[in-house]
C-alpha cells in the first residue's frame, strides 16, 4: 500500500452557506432535514454550543482531547500529532458506523485504521500540505456537514477519509465552528426588530404562559427568551430546568431571528418582559433594544392565582424542593439575616408551600418589581383568568391597532 498521496482537495462550505442549509431550525435540536451536521468536538466543546441539529460524533472525547492539547504544549507537535494519530486509528470505525448511521450511507468494507495510518504516515507538515480547502459553490445533494473547532486537521481529515471511501456527499466547514460563532454574531448584529410589544406583570401573573398561548394562536409572533435561556430570570429561575451557556443562547436567538426575518411579511413580535440578563445570560443589543422601546402591556392577577401559577412551576416536582433549599438562603439574606434566618426552609421544610410563596411574593418580589418598573406606560390591561383567553385578548388588542 502506497504511503504516498497526492494532494486531497476537501470540499468546503462557508458558514453562511451552512446557516442558509439548516435553514429554520431553532437550535433546540432540529434542523430542516436537507442536510445532516456532524460535530466531530469532543462532548464538551459540543456542550458548551453547537449548531442547530448538529450529532456529536467526537474523533476524540474529552480526556483525549486534553492528552493531545497538553503534548502539544509541553512536548511538541510532532508528539501530539502521533498520539492524535494513535488515538484517531483506534477511533475511526465507530465514527464512521455513526456517520453511516446518521446519514444513510452504507460503509464499505474497508480498514479504516489502515487508511488513517496511510494518510497520516508522512507527519502533520506533509498532511496539512496534502489536505487543501476547496471552496464549493453549490452544496451536493442532502450533504452531509462535518466540523471541527476550526476547521483544521480533525474536520478535513475525516471528510477526505469519507470522500477516498466513495462518500461524496461529505464537506467541511471553512474555519468550522468558530467562523460559524462568528456568523452568528453577524446575523444578530443585523438584525432589525418589527413592532413589538411586552407583555409585563408581577412575578406569578402568568406571563410565560400567556406568551406560549399567542404562539400558538399566531405562530412565529413571539420570542421566547426564557425558554432560550432554560431559565425563569430569577434568582431561583433555574429550578427544574436547565441553562444554557451564553453562545448557545445566542444560537437560538440567531434561529428564531432567521427564522422570522424570513417571513414575508413580518409580523408583530411578542416578548415576555424581561431585564438586561436571564439569570447568567446576556440579552444581545438588537433584542434587549427592541424590548426597551417596545408597547407594554400589563398582565394582572390576583395573589391566589399567583401563588398558583408558581406552585405549578417551582414546587409540583418533588426533585425541585432540594434545588430550592439551595437557594432560598440567598434571599433570607437579602431580606434581613437576623430577622429571616432560616425562615424561608422552614416553611419549605413544613411544605407551607401557599405560605411561603406568598411571602416571597410580597416580601421580596414585588418590591423588585415595583422599582424595576417606575416610568412604564402601558398600552392596555390585562386580567389573567386563564392564559388562553389572556392570549387571545392580547392577539385581538395587537390586531386592533395594525
Amino acid at each position: 500500500m502506497s504511503t504516498e498521496l497526492s494532494p486531497t482537495a476537501v470540499p468546503t462550505a462557508s458558514p453562511a452557506q451552512v446557516l442558509r442549509c439548516i435553514g429554520n431550525g431553532e437550535g433546540f435540536g432540529e434542523c430542516s432535514g436537507e442536510c445532516t451536521i456532524i460535530d466531530l468536538r469532543s462532548p464538551g466543546e459540543y456542550e458548551d454550543d453547537h449548531m442547530p441539529g448538529a450529532v456529536n460524533l467526537p474523533l476524540f472525547d474529552d480526556v483525549e482531547r486534553a492528552l493531545i492539547g497538553t503534548l502539544y504544549k509541553r512536548e511538541s507537535p510532532d508528539k501530539a500529532f502521533s498520539e492524535g494519530r494513535e488515538l484517531a486509528r483506534k477511533n475511526i470505525g465507530a465514527l464512521f458506523s455513526g456517520i453511516a448511521a446518521a446519514s444513510g450511507w452504507s460503509l464499505p468494507d474497508v480498514d479504516l485504521g489502515a487508511k488513517v495510518l496511510e494518510i497520516t504516515s508522512t507527519g502533520i507538515d506533509a498532511l496539512t500540505q496534502t489536505l487543501s480547502v476547496q471552496p464549493i459553490e453549490q452544496m451536493p445533494e442532502r450533504p452531509v456537514i462535518l466540523h471541527c473547532w476550526r476547521g483544521g486537521m480533525r474536520s478535513l481529515s475525516v471528510v477526505a477519509l469519507l470522500r477516498m471511501c466513495g462518500f461524496d456527499r461529505a464537506v467541511g466547514v471553512v474555519h468550522g465552528y468558530k467562523g460559524y460563532r462568528k456568523e452568528v454574531a453577524k446575523e444578530i448584529a443585523a438584525w432589525r426588530a418589527p413592532a413589538a410589544y411586552v407583555i409585563r406583570g408581577y412575578t406569578g401573573a402568568g406571563k410565560t404562559l400567556v406568551l406560549r398561548e399567542i404562539e400558538k394562536l399566531r405562530p412565529d409572533w413571539t420570542i421566547d427568551l426564557e425558554l432560550m435561556a432554560g431559565h425563569r430570570s430569577s434568582i431561583l429561575g433555574m429550578v427544574g430546568l436547565e441553562p444554557v451557556t451564553q453562545k448557545h443562547f445566542e444560537t437560538r436567538i440567531a434561529a428564531r431571528l432567521r427564522r422570522l426575518s424570513a417571513l414575508a411579511p413580518a409580523g408583530p413580535l411578542v416578548y415576555e418582559g424581561e431585564s438586561r440578563k436571564i439569570g447568567d445570560r446576556i440579552l444581545p443589543e438588537p433584542i434587549w433594544n427592541s424590548l426597551q422601546t417596545g408597547t407594554n402591556i400589563l398582565l394582572r392577577a390576583d395573589m391566589e392565582k399567583r401563588i398558583d401559577v408558581l406552585i405549578e412551576d417551582y414546587l409540583e416536582k418533588d426533585g425541585n424542593r432540594a434545588a430550592l433549599r439551595l437557594h432560598l438562603p440567598f434571599i433570607e439574606t437579602r431580606l434581613g439575616p437576623v430577622k429571616w434566618k432560616g425562615a424561608l426552609t422552614s416553611l419549605l421544610d413544613a411544605k407551607a408551600d401557599r405560605k411561603l410563596v406568598q411571602v416571597l411574593l410580597e416580601d421580596y418580589y414585588d418590591p423588585l418589581y415595583e422599582h424595576s418598573e417606575k416610568g412604564n406606560s402601558y398600552c392596555h390591561e390585562v386580567e389573567m383568568h386563564c392564559p388562553k383567553g389572556a392570549a387571545a385578548e392580547i392577539v385581538s388588542l395587537i390586531e386592533s391597532r395594525a
